[in-house]
């Protein structure tokens, strides 16, 4: 089997090419690769060449980004892709527990194959489909905003931006007990697949005034939660015009320097909003001990499995592995085209 993969040799270029594997460790297995997906917001980052980690390193005793020679001399280099399912295809000889054909999912770029220890491994529940699988790791800081929101029962919430983690978001705010759930997205896929997961109101954040319509919305109140997942600065802007007096703002997206489209000297100055920027994976967790991040991971891997989270219509469109790298770049270059993209391996 010709195996292939979508590798980034310079910012917002990808490309398919062929490799070959290395020999298998005793302390490890190996699957072929069914099906994968992107990561659109984070991943996307980097392959603008906008990761702040390409020219600076994050000193975890100071908690600070600190400039790196080593860093900025180092080549550009990416593999595209986020996470995977594939079935079993080899098994080193100290691992146990896994059998020849088994499905499993885990993470890393669009490859044929995929070698990993089996503690990576991630075992699918029989009735878990592959596009629910590669919503794992959306779902993880989904939920983690959720929490971090304090989204509670009765609560009118709103959902800014809609990838895959604000589709997932607005769905775990109904099952928290939000009362009504507002989805704003400027692009009309995103908000029609969240009106068919459950939303009750889809608004085109390029429009309308957000803001306002947020509050008509909720009887002049506001939204008692708006999670906020585009890392777009006009986007926190009508968060903070839309949200009700000292209510929540889960800030989730990796945002760049702003540059403009926020401003803390109106709404902001006299309403009180509570901002708060939300990472799942940041440890300890904000409410350590009782939750940690492999609390929040257990917790959506349950959901998935369970069906609780639709993912049907979030992972689209799905390309075959020869198309991936031109649809990788399309997602760059046109947005619209996709909400979270699969690849196909299989024929």
């Amino acid at each position: 089997m010709t195996k292939l993969e979508v590798v980034s040799t310079e910012p917002r270029k990808a490309s398919l090419r062929e490799y070959e594997e290395a020999p298998l460790k005793s302390n490890e297995l190996r699957a072929e690769v069914s099906f994968a997906a992107a990561k659109h917001g984070t991943e996307f980052t980097h392959f603008r060449g906008e990761d702040p980690f390409l020219e600076n390193v994050f000193d975890e005793e100071l908690q600070l980004f600190l400039p790196s020679a080593e860093a900025a001399e180092k080549p550009y280099f990416m593999r595209p892709g986020n996470m995977w399912v594939g079935n079993i295809i080899e098994i080193g000889s100290e691992v146990s527990g896994f059998f020849i054909g088994d499905r499993i999912a885990g993470y890393g770029p669009f490859k044929s194959t995929h070698t990993l220890k089996a503690d990576e491994a991630l075992r699918m529940p029989e009735k878990m489909s592959w596009k629910e699988a590669v919503c794992y790791d959306p779902a993880q800081f989904a939920l983690g905003g959720i929490r971090d929101g304090q989204v509670r029962v009765g609560d009118s919430v709103v959902i800014s931006g809609l990838g895959a983690i604000g589709l997932i978001a607005a769905q775990l705010a109904r099952l928290a007990g939000a009362a009504k759930v507002i989805v704003c997205d400027p692009i009309k896929k995103r908000r029609e697949a969240a009106l068919e997961n459950g939303a009750d109101l889809a608004i085109d954040s390029l429009a309308a005034d957000v803001g306002l319509e947020i509050k008509k919305a909720t009887d002049n109140r506001g939204a008692d939660v708006i999670i906020e997942t585009s890392a777009n600065y006009n986007a926190l802007q009508q968060a903070v015009r839309g949200v009700a007096y000292n209510g929540n703002i889960a800030v989730l997206g990796w945002y760049h320097e702003c540059m403009g489209g926020l401003n803390l000297g109106r709404e902001a100055h006299f309403n009180q909003p509570n901002i708060l920027l939300s990472r799942a994976c940041s440890e300890p967790n904000r409410e350590y001990p009782r939750w940690d991040f492999d609390r929040i991971c257990a917790t959506c891997w349950e959901m998935l499995g369970a069906g609780k989270i639709r993912c049907e219509n979030i992972v689209d469109p799905v390309v075959s592995v020869k198309e991936a790298a031109d649809a990788y770049m399309a997602i760059e270059q046109n947005p619209s085209s996709s909400i979270k993209l699969g690849v196909r391996f299989s024929q």
